[in-house]
C-alpha cells in the first residue's frame, strides 16, 4: 500500500513538472523578445499634427538645427548627447525622397553625418517611440525635418559684404540673429522700399533680377512651426510667383552666390544703410 502511495506521488510530481514546463513554453511563446530595430534608411511619415515628416525606416523623427545653415554641424559635446547625429551609409529611401538631396559631412569629432538639402540630421533623445515629435521648435532653434518646406530659418552671426558683423537691425554688432532662408539654407531678404505685397525693385525686363533675384516658388508649402504660416503668401511679378512674408516680397542677394548661410546683403549697398534686410519673426508687417 505504501509502495502504491509513493508511485502515485511520483506520477503526480512528473505531471506537475510537465505542466510547469508547458506553461513556461507558452509564456515564452506569447511574449517573445522583440527583435532589435534595424536601421536601413529614411522615409516620409505622416503625423497627425505636423503633416509629413522625415523619419528613419523605424518611424523615429529626424530634425534640423537652425545653427547649421552653413552645412557644418554646430551641435557638439552636450548638445550631441541630447541630439544624436544621424548617419547611414547609402540609406534606402522611401517614396518622395530623392537621393540627390542627401549627402554626408564630417563632424568636428571626425564622425560622418547625413545631411538633407544641406541640413545635418539629428534624433532627439526625448523621442522615446516611433512617431514622437518632441524635438520640434525646442528653444526656437530646432525644426522637424521635412521634404516640403517652403522656407527654413537660421540662427547665426550676420556677416555683411564688407566682412563686418551685423545684427538683424542692419547695424554693426555681434550676436546670433534669427533669419529666414529658403529650404536649402540660402538667405532671403526684403527691400525696405517695397510696399505691401508690391515688388518695386524688379524691372519688367528682369534685367536687374540677377542683382536681387526674386524668391520664386510654386506655392506656400510647409513652414517651420517657429514661424507663422499665415504670414506667408505669394504675388505674381511679371509672370513669376514671388514669395511674400508679412507683406514683404522676398529676394536673394546675387553676391551671396547661392552659398548657404551667406548674409552679405545685410550691408549692401553701404554698411548701415539697411536698405536690404533679413526677415525673421520680429519683422514688422507692411
Amino acid at each position: 500500500m505504501k509502495t502504491k502511495k509513493l508511485s502515485y506521488l511520483a506520477i503526480a510530481s512528473v505531471l506537475m513538472l510537465t505542466l510547469a514546463a508547458t506553461s513556461c513554453k507558452k509564456t515564452e511563446t506569447a511574449n517573445p523578445t522583440p527583435a532589435p530595430l534595424v536601421l536601413t534608411g529614411l522615409k516620409l511619415t505622416t503625423s497627425a499634427n505636423l503633416g509629413t515628416v522625415i523619419t528613419d525606416n523605424n518611424g523615429f523623427s529626424l530634425y534640423f538645427f537652425s545653427k547649421d545653415a552653413a552645412s557644418a554641424s554646430t551641435c557638439v559635446d552636450g548638445c550631441a548627447a541630447l541630439w544624436t547625429p544621424f548617419y547611414k551609409d547609402a540609406p534606402t529611401l522611401g517614396a518622395g525622397l530623392a537621393a540627390t538631396d542627401f549627402a554626408v559631412i564630417t563632424r568636428p569629432d571626425g564622425k560622418p553625418q547625413t545631411t538633407y538639402k544641406g541640413w545635418p540630421l539629428y534624433y532627439y533623445a526625448k523621442d522615446l517611440a516611433p512617431g514622437d515629435l518632441n524635438g520640434d521648435a525646442v528653444g526656437n532653434l530646432w525644426a522637424v525635418a521635412k521634404a516640403d518646406y517652403t522656407v527654413m530659418f537660421s540662427n547665426a552671426q550676420l556677416v555683411g559684404l564688407d566682412g563686418a558683423n551685423y545684427t538683424d537691425l542692419g547695424v554693426a554688432g555681434t550676436g546670433s540673429s534669427q533669419y529666414i532662408t529658403d529650404p536649402n539654407g540660402r538667405t532671403v531678404y526684403m527691400f525696405s522700399r517695397d510696399t505691401h505685397n508690391t515688388n518695386t525693385f524688379t524691372k519688367a525686363d528682369l534685367s536687374n533680377n540677377t542683382v536681387w533675384p526674386m524668391d520664386v516658388v510654386t506655392a506656400v508649402g510647409s513652414i517651420p512651426t517657429v514661424l507663422d504660416k499665415t504670414q506667408f503668401s505669394t504675388i505674381t511679378v511679371f509672370g513669376n510667383v514671388q514669395l511674400v512674408y508679412k507683406g514683404h516680397p522676398l529676394y536673394y542677394f546675387g553676391q551671396d552666390a547661392g552659398v548657404r548661410g551667406s548674409t552679405k546683403g545685410i550691408s549692401f549697398p553701404t554698411p548701415g544703410a539697411a536698405v536690404w534686410k533679413i526677415t525673421n519673426s520680429n519683422t514688422v508687417v507692411l
